[in-house]
């Protein structure tokens, strides 16, 4: 069992800067891939960012590929997500997941958090 808690979520300017942050417990951490994903208002949940058990490995969805960076620290049972030149279209409440394979498809995650809301004002 993993449990998920994010953080770091508020009210920012376009083209500032947050940082998520996700804290498991659990002693398995460091085997699961962690996830982010996003669910903007009457939208489905997206993919943000991935990465692999050990950090070597991350993947990220096209629409902030070199804008955020996901990062873990198995030490700390810790995973975030920097977010930079934030832009409205980026307005959702950001999940944390853990799962078996590094991808993008949701169904490869079994434990998620309940979410942290980013609002990105124009």
């Amino acid at each position: 069992q993993v449990q998920l808690v994010e953080s770091g979520g508020r009210l920012v300017q376009a083209g500032g800067s947050l940082r998520l942050s996700c804290a498991a417990s659990g002693r398995t951490f460091s085997s699961y891939a962690m996830g982010w994903f996003r669910q903007a208002p009457g939208k489905e949940r997206e993919f943000v960012a991935v990465i692999n058990w050990s950090g070597s490995s991350t993947y990220y969805a096209d629409s902030v590929k070199g804008r955020f960076t996901i990062s873990r620290d198995n030490a700390k049972n810790t995973v975030n997500l920097q977010m930079n030149s934030l832009k409205p279209e980026d307005t959702a409440v950001y999940y944390c997941a853990a799962g078996s394979r590094a991808t993008n498809y949701q169904r490869h995650y079994s434990y998620w958090g309940q979410g942290t809301q980013v609002t990105v004002s124009s």
